[in-house]
C-alpha cells in the first residue's frame, strides 16, 4: 500500500499558486486584448451582464463548465464505484434535466424583464420587499452550498494528493479567480469557461483511452466486463440485479436519482449564476446556448464515471492497487476515487492530470458563483435598499467590495466544514434537504399570474420546515438516534429532500386559490427595472467626457464634436428601435414556445424511455452491449469537444480577426489604423452593441438617448451618418 501522497506538497503549491497566478494574468492580459481591440468598457452594467451579447456557443461552454464543478467529476465517480454503471448516468441524466428546463425559464426572464440583471429583480418587482428577502435567502444559499462544496472537494483532493495542508489549500485555491474577475467582470468568467472546459475535456478523453484502450492493467471495454463480473460474485453490490456492477437496476442508484433531481433543480434554479448567464445571452442565444450546454455536458459525468469509477472497481481487489486492499469509506465519501484511479492507471503523470482536471473544475464554478453573490449584494441589496439612485462607478466598488467579502466569508465556512470532517458526498446529498423548497414557487413566479404573495412567501419556508423535520425524524425512526452518519443515509436524505421539493407545490396553488388576488401584469416588470445610464462612464473612458461632466448647463459647442460609443451605439438603437424590438419579442415568443415542448422531450427521453426499460428489466449488461455503451459515450464527449472547443472560434472568428489585427497594427507601429477602424465601424464594436441593446429597453417603452440628459442640444445624426 502507498505511503503518503503521490506528489509532493510543492506541487499542490505550484498547482494552486502559480498555475492559478499565470492563469490569472492571462485571463487579465485577454481581458486587456478585448478592451483595447473591441472596446469593451468596464462598466457596472459589463461587469454583470456582459452587455447582454454573449453568442450561442460561448453559452453553451459556459454552461458545461459551470456545471461541472468538483461535485460533477468527484460525486458522479464515486457513484459508479458504489452502484455500478447505473450512478454515473443517474448523475448525469438527473443533474442534465435541470439546465435543459432552465432554459424555459431563461427565455420566460428575458421576455418579461429584459432589463434584469438577477433573478432576485424579477422577484422584487413582482412581491416587493417580503418576497424579495425570502428568494434572497434561498438564492445565497444555494451560492454558499455550491461554493462549500467546491471547496471540500478541490481541497481534499489537493491533500490527498500532494499532501498539502487542507486549510492552506481553501485559503489560496479562490486567490486568482478573485484578481481576474475584479478585472474583467462576467466575461472574463465566460472566457475562463471555455479554456478551462478545453482542459477538461481533453484529460478526459486521456483517461478513457487509457483504461478501454491502452493501459496494461485493463485496455479494453471487455477485460473492465470480466473483471466487473467476477466482482459480481465475490464483491456484490446490495440492492442490484444479481449484485452486478452492469445493471440499471439498483437500489441505491434508484434514491440517488431522485435525490440528485431534487438537489439539481435547486442548484439550477436557484442559483443566480445561470440567470446571469441567461440573462448575460443575446435573445436568440439563450434557449440554443442552454439545450446545447445541457445536451454536451451529460457526457461529461457519464464518461469520468464509467471509466474512473469503474475502474476502480476492477483494480482495487489486486494487491498491485497503491491502496489496496480498497479505498476507506471516508476516502470514498471524500470524493477520492477518481484521483486514486488515476495515479494507479497513469502513475505520477495520472496525479498531476486528476489534480489539474479538479483545479479547472473548480476554478471554472467558483468564478461563477463569487460573480452570482457580487451581483445580489450589488443590484439586490445595494441599490435596491441603500442607495437607488447610485452611480455606475458606485455599483463597481460595491462589486469590488462583495466579491472580496464573499470569497473571505467562504474560505472561513470552508476551514469550518474541514474542521466539522464533513465531507462533499454529504453536502451534495444535504443541498435539496435546505433550498429545493424555492424551485417551484420561484417557478410559477414567471409563469402563473396567480401565485400569491403570501403564496410565494409561505410555501417554501413551509417547505423547509417540513423538510428538516422530516429528514431528521426519518433519520430517528429508521435507526434509533440521530448522528452524522445517519443522517447521510440514503433513506433519510431521500425523504429530507422529496418533502422540500413537493410541500410548496402543494401549499402555493392552496394558498394561492384560498386567498386569491388579482392576476399579476407581467408587463410591469418591463418598466419597473431598469439599467443605470452609464453613458458619462463610456465617454470618460473613451477621452471624449467635457470636463465638469455633462448636465443641461453644459455648453453645446463642447458636446457638438462629441462621438462616444455611447452616444453612436444610442443614436443607432434609436434609428431602428421598433424593428428590433419586433424583432426580438418574436423571436423570444417562438423560442419560449419550441423550448417547452423541447424540453419536455428530453425530459421523458434521458429520465423515462432511454433507461427505465433496463431498470424494470434488471438487464445485465453484455460484453458486447457494454463495449456499445462506452463507445457511444466517448462518441459523445468527442460532440461535446466539438460543441465547446470549436464552435466558439467559429462563432468569434470576426472578433478574433479584430483582435489579431490590432495587435498586428499596434506591434508594426500602425496603431492609427486601429483608430481609423473603430471610428469608420463603430456598429461592430462591442460596448456600441451594449448600447443598442440597452437603448431598446429603457424607460417606459422609450429610448433614452444622450440627447434627453443634456436638453436636446445635441443634434440628430443624419441618416446618411447612421448608415
Amino acid at each position: 500500500m502507498l505511503d503518503g501522497p503521490p506528489l509532493p506538497q510543492g506541487a499542490g503549491y505550484a498547482m494552486v499558486c502559480g498555475l492559478g497566478a499565470v492563469f490569472s494574468i492571462g485571463m487579465m492580459l485577454i481581458t486587456t486584448m478585448l478592451k483595447r481591440y473591441q472596446k469593451e468598457i468596464m462598466t457596472a452594467e459589463e461587469f454583470a451582464t456582459a452587455g447582454r451579447s454573449v453568442k450561442t456557443s460561448l453559452i453553451a461552454a459556459a454552461v458545461v463548465s459551470s456545471w461541472t464543478w468538483a461535485a460533477t467529476l468527484l460525486t458522479s465517480t464515486t457513484q459508479a464505484y458504489l452502484n455500478g454503471v447505473s450512478g454515473g448516468f443517474w448523475y448525469g441524466a438527473g443533474a442534465c434535466v435541470q439546465v435543459i428546463l432552465f432554459a424555459t425559464l431563461a427565455i420566460k426572464a428575458k421576455q418579461v424583464a429584459p432589463e434584469a440583471h438577477t433573478f432576485l429583480e424579477i422577484i422584487k418587482g413582482r412581491y416587493g420587499t417580503v418576497g424579495h428577502a425570502v428568494y434572497m435567502y434561498y438564492g445565497i444559499a444555494t451560492n454558499i452550498l455550491v461554493t462549500a462544496m467546491l471547496l471540500t472537494g478541490a481541497s481534499a483532493t489537493v491533500s490527498f494528493l500532494t499532501g498539502m495542508n487542507t486549510i492552506a489549500a481553501i485559503f489560496l485555491l479562490p486567490l486568482g479567480i478573485v484578481a481576474y474577475i475584479l478585472y474583467g467582470g462576467i466575461k472574463s468568467v465566460f472566457l475562463t469557461d471555455y479554456i478551462h472546459t478545453i482542459v477538461i475535456i481533453v484529460i478526459l478523453l486521456m483517461f478513457a483511452f487509457e483504461v478501454y484502450a491502452v493501459n496494461p492493467l485493463l485496455g479494453s471495454p471487455g477485460a473492465v466486463w470480466d473483471k466487473l463480473t467476477e466482482l459480481a460474485e465475490t464483491k456484490p453490490i446490495s440492492g442490484n440485479a444479481q449484485g452486478s456492477y452492469l445493471t440499471f437496476k439498483s437500489h441505491n442508484g434508484g434514491i440517488f436519482l431522485i435525490i440528485n433531481l431534487c438537489g439539481n433543480f435547486a442548484a439550477v434554479f436557484m442559483d443566480n449564476g445561470y440567470w446571469q448567464k441567461a440573462i448575460s445571452a443575446s435573445p436568440a442565444s439563450a434557449l440554443p446556448g442552454y439545450v446545447l450546454g445541457g445536451l454536451g455536458w451529460i457526457a461529461i459525468p457519464v464518461v469520468v464515471s464509467t471509466t474512473m469509477g469503474l475502474a476502480c472497481r476492477a483494480l482495487e481487489s489486486s494487491p498491485s492497487f497503491p491502496y489496496y486492499p480498497g479505498l476507506s469509506a471516508d476516502q470514498v465519501d471524500a470524493g477520492l476515487v477518481l484521483p486514486a484511479t488515476a495515479y494507479t492507471l497513469l502513475g505520477t503523470g495520472g496525479a498531476v492530470a486528476s489534480l489539474l482536471l479538479v483545479f479547472m473544475a473548480f476554478t471554472s464554478a467558483m468564478s461563477a458563483e463569487v460573480i452570482s453573490v457580487s451581483s445580489i449584494a450589488t443590484y439586490d441589496i445595494y441599490r435596491s435598499y441603500i442607495n437607488p439612485n447610485a452611480t455606475g462607478k458606485q455599483l463597481m466598488w460595491t462589486n469590488y467590495i462583495s466579491v472580496c467579502g464573499f470569497t473571505l466569508a467562504m474560505v472561513g465556512f470552508g476551514i469550518g466544514l474541514y474542521e466539522s470532517e464533513v465531507s462533499l458526498g454529504f453536502l451534495y446529498n444535504f443541498m435539496g434537504v435546505i433550498i429545493a423548497s424555492a424551485v417551484i414557487p420561484a417557478t410559477l413566479t414567471l409563469f402563473w399570474s396567480r401565485q400569491t404573495l403570501l403564496a410565494a412567501t409561505v410555501s417554501p419556508i413551509i417547505g423547509s420546515i417540513v423538510a428538516i423535520i422530516g429528514w431528521i425524524s426519518a433519520a430517528k425512526g429508521l435507526y434509533g438516534t440521530v448522528t452524522y452518519d445517519n443522517l447521510f443515509m440514503d433513506n433519510v436524505m431521500l425523504t429530507g429532500n422529496l418533502l422540500a421539493l413537493i410541500v410548496p407545490g402543494i401549499f402555493s396553488p392552496l394558498l394561492s386559490f384560498i386567498f386569491p388576488e388579482p392576476p399579476f401584469d407581467f408587463e410591469t416588470l418591463k418598466t419597473g427595472i431598469h439599467r443605470v445610464d452609464e453613458t458619462e462612464e463610456i465617454m470618460e473612458a473613451e477621452g471624449e467626457l467635457p470636463e465638469g461632466g455633462i448636465s443641461p448647463n453644459t455648453d453645446p459647442e463642447k458636446l457638438a464634436p462629441i462621438t462616444s460609443v455611447a452616444t453612436i451605439g444610442k443614436r443607432l438603437a434609436a434609428v431602428n428601435k421598433a424593428k428590433l424590438l419586433e424583432e426580438e419579442s418574436a423571436h423570444l415568443a417562438k423560442a419560449s414556445r419550441f423550448a417547452g415542448w423541447l424540453t419536455l422531450f428530453l425530459f421523458l427521453a434521458l429520465i423515462i424511455v432511454w433507461p427505465m426499460p433496463m431498470f424494470g428489466t434488471g438487464y445485465i449488461f453484455s460484453k458486447r452491449f457494454f463495449t456499445g455503451w462506452i463507445t457511444v459515450w466517448i462518441g459523445w464527449l468527442f460532440l461535446t469537444a466539438f460543441l465547446v472547443c470549436l464552435f466558439p472560434l467559429w462563432e468569434g472568428r470576426h472578433g478574433i480577426y479584430t483582435t489579431v489585427r490590432g495587435i498586428y497594427w499596434d506591434l508594426s507601429g500602425q496603431s492609427y489604423k486601429l483608430r481609423e477602424w473603430q471610428n469608420e465601424h463603430p456598429e461592430q464594436l462591442h460596448v456600441v452593441q451594449s448600447q443598442i441593446s440597452a437603448a431598446i429597453h429603457s424607460g417606459n417603452g422609450n429610448v433614452v438617448t444622450t440627447e434627453d440628459k443634456i436638453g436636446n442640444i445635441d443634434a440628430e445624426l443624419s441618416s446618411d451618418e447612421h448608415k
